[in-house]
């Protein structure tokens, strides 16, 4: 149901080109990568669905097999992309868990730490992953509609929103994304925003038929 190449734009966090290259005449693929691969994007996954038991168990999963490398600065890469869902579903804060890693972090990933905080500098925007560059630079909704992947895209809107830069249309293109991938996380934040909006615009309609999409995707939602 996913596009799952935001994935590898967050870092490129498990070489997933080596990964997809990987044949006979090749050395083996590392059990840690796939493993690690596997856990991640099912922790996105799970994440985005609101399905927080699977989520942890996956997270916890991939941080295990990572850290088998002894290696900080992947750790912090798979920090970024939790933190970016988070971020495309609207929680606010810093990403707490990257922070300890920020020393051992390549550059680009401190400056995608910063774009998630809605604080990165245009002077370094070139080094942001491809789909959120042209969003960075500027907060028109053609850059935003421009990102085909779908969790990208969510991600850019959520960054526009915590900044302040946030349209109308913004709001309605993260809801409307977030709803053709079922991802009820995302969608009952976007739908909240929203329903705010037109009840601050007295817009009783618009409220109404946003209260009842809210009211459907509650009631999907199981114990988990």
């Amino acid at each position: 149901m996913t596009d799952h190449a935001a994935l590898r734009t967050f870092g490129a966090i498990l070489g997933a080109a080596v990964l997809l290259s990987a044949c006979s005449s090749k050395p083996p693929v590392p059990d840690w990568q796939m493993n690690a691969q596997a856990s991640v994007q099912k922790g996105v996954e799970a994440y985005l669905s609101g399905n927080a038991r699977v989520e942890k168990l996956e997270w916890d999963r991939a941080r295990a097999e990572i850290a088998r490398t002894g290696r900080p600065d992947l750790l912090a890469r798979l920090e970024l992309m939790r933190c970016a869902a988070q971020v495309a579903s609207l929680v606010p804060g810093t990403c707490e868990r990257f922070e300890p890693l920020r020393a051992d972090a390549a550059e680009p990933e401190r400056v995608y730490a910063e774009y998630l905080a809605g604080r990165v500098q245009p002077s370094a925007v070139a080094l942001l992953p491809e789909a959120q560059r042209k969003v960075a630079a500027s907060s028109d909704t053609a850059a935003l509609a421009a990102v085909q992947d779908p969790l990208s895209r969510l991600v850019a809107a959520g960054v526009l929103f915590q900044s302040g830069r946030a349209s109308p249309e913004v709001i309605v293109m993260a809801t409307d994304t977030a709803s053709a991938q079922g991802w009820r996380r995302p969608l009952m934040a976007w739908l909240s925003v929203d329903l705010r909006r037109a009840e601050a615009a007295g817009d009783q309609s618009a409220a109404a038929a946003l209260r009842r999409r809210l009211t459907i995707v509650e009631q999907g939602t199981s114990p988990r």
